[in-house]
């Protein structure tokens, strides 16, 4: 008997040792089991709404200095880099050919004014006969025949037009002189502003040829200390961001790889091209940007990564983009709330349309993108929340709030599944978005995906 009670006491030990441990046991797995969500905290701040863009740094403006005469160069005074100023010789080009024609041009105009002093010699004796003749033509009719006085008359008349030839052959060699003059000076190759070379095609001793076409020498830029364009290609999905920046003159932002530490901030849109450039369907458009190069830091032909500051938001609920894109399975989700699923449907339908060729029209499509800006997003439901639902409030009330010693408290008031928020939300950056209206505050959490499990 007493063998039997002995017993009897060890298999209801041994029975509620393995009710109790079942129980805990299942407990366990299941809290092992739950979903661990990765989470992001809502806060308020500033938000600023940008573009970025690419472009390459030139200088405003680039003379090409060239040559108008041809010849072997003599001398040359400038190097790449060089600073130069207005009128500033640069190079020069031999000059003997064309001194020898300037000389040979003042004799033929010497000559030319000879011709002149002869005929107007020549013309002052023809007129004084005329006068004799005349005179005598007066004294007595039968001293001179009309012949003889025609001869007189006709004599005088050419070399009057003897005289205009050579008058015209003077000015002619005149002009000679002149163009031989200009030649020489233009040996003498000049800048023709004030800027830094900053491309030099010849070497001393180079032949130039320039009767069929003028050869480039040097290419100055001007001003490169006070100004430099950047050409930046923006996409023309950002064309009207970019135009609403102008307008408000926003900021500008840029680097170059030359100086990764240093961002420039002096930029500035100068100008909005309406000349698009088209490249595999992408179109974009030139934006030019002016900066101040007080430095020369920047050089012709630098990458420079650009920011278009839109518009700045102050103080506003934000919050991370990860949690707008955030869909969960419908096992993750509390039946309440399993209806707002289809959201998520809608939009992928709508997005597959979108890249399908058949579209949807766009009247539909304007709409659909201004219905876009109610979005759902996920928290984790608490397990009063969860009782609340299922009806059992006293279930709920008799939860032990978490005592935040330890990751299993902290977790255990959580059911695991998760509840719905709806928000509209606003502008958005490369990080957070704008939330306009909703339930949710400062402080909040929100789900933005799914730990992977962890190893036993």
């Amino acid at each position: 008997m007493k063998s039997f009670i002995r017993y009897s006491l060890i298999l209801a030990v041994l029975g509620g040792l393995l009710f109790w441990g079942g129980r805990w046991g299942q407990q366990w797995l299941a809290e092992r089991n739950k979903p661990r969500y990765r989470l992001a905290r809502l806060e308020t701040g500033d938000l600023r709404i940008s573009v970025n863009a690419t472009g390459e740094l030139n200088p405003v403006l680039k003379v090409k200095v060239g040559s108008f005469v041809s010849g072997p160069i003599e001398k040359l005074h400038v190097d790449f880099n060089t600073e130069v100023k207005t009128g500033q010789v640069l190079a020069e080009i031999d000059p003997r050919i064309y001194n020898a024609a300037v000389s040979r041009d003042e004799a033929a105009l010497k000559t030319r004014r000879a011709e002149v002093d002869r005929v107007k010699a020549e013309l002052q004796r023809a007129i004084n006969d005329e006068k004799r003749s005349l005179a005598l033509k007066e004294e007595n009719a039968d001293f001179i025949s009309q012949a003889e006085l025609d001869q007189y008359r006709f004599a005088r008349s050419a070399l009057e037009a003897q005289l205009q030839v050579a008058e015209a052959g003077v000015s002619q060699a005149e002009a000679n002189l002149e163009n031989s003059t200009a030649n020489v000076g233009y040996t003498r190759i000049t800048s023709p502003v004030d800027g830094v070379v900053i491309d030099r095609k010849i070497d001393p001793g180079q032949t130039l040829a320039a009767q069929f076409q003028t050869p480039e020498l040097f290419v100055i830029a001007p001003q490169m200390r006070e100004k430099m364009h950047i050409l930046a290609a923006v996409d023309e999905a950002d064309i009207g961001l970019i135009q609403q920046a102008r307008d408000a003159k926003q900021p500008i932002f840029f680097s170059v790889d030359a100086y990764p530490d240093e961002v420039f901030r002096d930029a500035m849109i100068e100008q909005i091209r309406i000349s698009p450039t088209v490249s595999q369907n992408v179109v974009t458009y030139p934006v030019i940007v002016a900066t101040p190069n007080p430095d020369l830091k920047l050089l012709p032909g630098m990458t420079a990564s650009l920011t278009f500051q839109v518009s700045e938001l102050k103080g506003i609920l934000k919050i991370p983009n990860e949690a707008l894109r955030f869909n969960p399975e419908k096992a993750q989700v509390r039946e309440a709330d399993q209806k707002y699923l289809e959201l998520f449907s809608v939009q992928d339908s709508r997005e597959n349309a979108a890249s399908s060729s058949l579209t949807p029209p766009v009247d539909e499509n304007v709409a659909a993108a201004k219905a876009a800006t109610k979005r759902i997003v996920w928290l984790r439901e608490t397990v009063q929340e969860a009782a609340v639902a299922a009806g059992d409030s006293a279930g709920a009330a008799a939860v032990p709030a978490a005592s935040g010693s330890g990751e299993l408290s902290a977790e255990a008031q959580y059911s695991g599944r998760l509840k719905a928020a709806e928000i509209q939300i606003g502008d958005s950056d490369y990080r957070f978005t704008q939330v306009l209206s909703g339930t949710l505050k400062d402080g909040d959490e929100v789900v933005t995906g799914i730990k992977p499990p962890e190893a036993p």
